[in-house]
Parts: C-alpha cells; structure tokens; sequence
C-alpha cells in the first residue's frame, strides 16, 4: 500500500531522517517507536508532503507521491498531529461538515453516500458533543475530534502521531480499542507513533523501531521488544529477560 525507499531528510546540515526505508501492508497496524528526536514526526511530514525529502521517494498505492499534503489526503492518505489541529470557534459537527465538503469538493464527481456526520462522531466517543465548540473540549475530546475530521475525508491509510499523550489509563485503553476498530470495522491501514509500548505490543502487528533517523529494527511486537539494539537504545536495562 506504501512504500518509502531511502528518505533522507536534513536541517541545517544535520541529517534528522538517514535512509529510511519502510513498506506497509494494506490491512496491518504498524507501530512506529523510537526515543525523543529519533525522527518519527520529521518521516510523518515526509510522508504526507509537509517536508520534501533531499533524497528517496514515497508511492502510495502504485502512484509516487510529489504533491502537497492536500493532494495525498485526496488519494486517501490521513493524518493526525501530536497537538490536535482543530478550529476552536467551531462546533464539533461544524469540523466533520467542513471535511466532508472538502472530500466533495476535491473529486470531479462527489462520491454518494459516505459516513454520516453524526455517525463519525459517535464512532469516536464524542455522543452528545456535537454542538459544542471546539474550544471548550479538553485535550483528549480534541484528539478524538481532529481524529474524527480526518475519518471523514474517508482515508485508506491513517498515520497517528501520539493520540495517547497525555490520557489517562482509562482512555489509553479505549484509544487502543479505537484503533483496532479502525481496522476492523471500517479497513483503514494504521502507522502510530507511540510512547506507550504496552499499547503498542497489544494492538500492532508490527513494529518498527527509529533511533537517529534509522531503522534499527522491525518485527512482531514480542521479537522487537527482545532485541539487544532496542533495549539498549530505547527500552532500558530494566526489559532485559
């Protein structure tokens, strides 16, 4: 489904991305892990077209990706940000609306149907919220919103970027419940950023592990969690067997 070869990303002469290559398969659920400043956010801006890359390429389902971010999330690739990207005057249903316009809007003839506004909202956790302005809603019903939004451009391929930060054990594991649903009840392919590597060993098929702009290591969660590279540079002595 997509296909990174060799991303090379530098600023100021200082390489944050070195040669990175990654694949996704339609249908999995990859978490990618790393420490602080391992570069996981700077390959999510390559990936969507918020940076370009002095080097390498990214295809997404068969096409090669040169275009800004809107032209990707008309293909179907979605994201979600660290600090939710919302519109604080508006109401909840206000920014699905807004969505769904644009999804529309971008195609020469406006697909029929399509998930209902309401429905979106509910699917989330945000029932009875759909009224309330943004900026009244607290850091995790914000998550949920921005995520809700990028639901509705009907993406086929979700790139989260720490949706748990932030959230109480609680609403880690509804996250984590949320997240499988994407998959299993509506067929989005999902690549999370994630500190909690409890939830990432739960819910990925497969992990992929970045230290100073490289793939060190990837795999099932269990096989990633042993390797020596990984609990050396990121796990701690304390997750040796």
């Amino acid at each position: 489904m997509l296909t990174a070869e060799g991303l090379y990303k530098r600023f100021g002469g200082v390489a944050a991305i070195r040669g990175v290559s990654l694949e996704v398969r339609e249908g999995e659920i990859v978490g990618l892990v790393g420490p602080n400043g391992a570069g996981k956010t700077t390959l999510f801006n390559l990936l969507t077209g918020m940076l370009p890359p002095d080097q390498g390429w990214v295809r997404f389902r068969g096409q090669t990706l040169t275009g800004p971010p809107w032209m990707r999330a008309q293909l179907g690739l979605g994201r979600t940000f660290q600090v939710p990207r919302v519109f604080p005057p508006l109401t909840c249903l206000d920014h699905i609306l807004l969505a769904v316009d644009a999804r529309n809007g971008a195609r020469s003839t406006p697909r029929p149907g399509g998930p209902d506004p309401r429905d979106l909202l509910t699917f989330v956790g945000l029932v009875g919220l759909e009224h309330v302005p943004a900026a009244q809603l607290n850091p995790t019903h914000r998550k949920l919103l921005e995520l809700a939004t990028v639901l509705a451009t009907d993406p086929s391929l979700l790139l989260l970027d720490e949706p748990m930060a932030g959230m109480t054990p609680v609403e880690v594991q509804n996250t984590m419940g949320l997240i499988r649903r994407l998959r299993e009840e509506r067929g989005i392919t999902v690549v999370w950023v994630e500190h909690l590597m409890h939830a990432v060993t739960k819910v990925a098929d497969r992990v992929v592990v970045l230290h100073q702009g490289e793939v060190i290591a990837e795999g099932p969660p269990e096989q990633v969690m042993r390797d020596s590279r990984v609990v050396d540079v990121y796990l701690g002595e304390g997750t040796r067997a």
